[in-house]
């Protein structure tokens, strides 16, 4: 077996060795920091953003109405097309250290959406804490909005086209199909699926 390989500057933890030494980190190993990511990254923190070292914003992200209320960690990256908003002041929306957002993926926040460390959220997600009401006699878009906090663990990878719904919690480790509507919680290590998404492993 291959010995351990060096510290990553990026990564910020030492890589496991052995059939994953390299899976998780190929997006990674081909980022290459330019003056322009260093100026978006700048550019929002004067905005409000709370920002990390190492942050990589993609171009064309979007961090929207209450930038204050975003927090990024460590050596997160963002990538194109992706929308991150709080859409009521006071709401916040928080993303781990070495969490990775797809591209065009979106997050709306009502209430609040917390992500942890170490997620990979593929592109195309959409993660949106609130929906509307759909009583009769009153046209849907004069309806209150009900908005329940969306929380996902650290580690957890979600596939293209999941969509999280409100108020879900999402345990750590948990890995969602692509294209699986989430309405109830995921148990950590759980792997889902599905519409609406069921337990179809688990992580061994």
């Amino acid at each position: 077996m291959a010995g351990p390989l060096p510290q990553s500057r990026n990564m910020g933890y030492r890589l496991v060795t052995g059939k994953h030494e390299a899976s998780n980190i190929q997006m990674r190993a081909h980022l290459k920091r330019t003056l322009l990511h260093d100026m978006r990254r700048r550019w929002h923190r004067f905005r409000g953003v709370d920002i990390a070292a190492g942050v990589l914003l993609f171009p064309g992200v979007k961090l929207l109405r209450y930038p204050r209320n975003i927090s990024l960690g460590v050596d997160s990256v963002v990538k194109s097309g992706a929308h991150v908003c709080p859409c009521r002041e006071g709401v916040k929306i928080s993303i781990g250290a070495r969490t990775t957002i797809g591209f065009h993926t979106l997050l709306y926040a009502s209430s609040a959406i917390t992500i942890g460390n170490d997620c990979m959220i593929a592109p195309f997600v959409y993660i949106v804490d609130s929906d509307h009401g759909t009583e009769l006699g009153i046209p849907m878009n004069r309806q209150s909005n009900d908005t329940r906090a969306i929380s996902i663990g650290s580690d957890v990878w979600i596939g293209a086209h999941a969509v999280i719904l409100k108020g879900v919690t999402i345990g750590d480790g948990a890995v969602v199909a692509a294209g699986s509507v989430i309405r109830e919680d995921v148990v950590s290590n759980t792997i889902v699926g599905g519409v609406p998404a069921k337990v179809i492993g688990e992580r061994k």
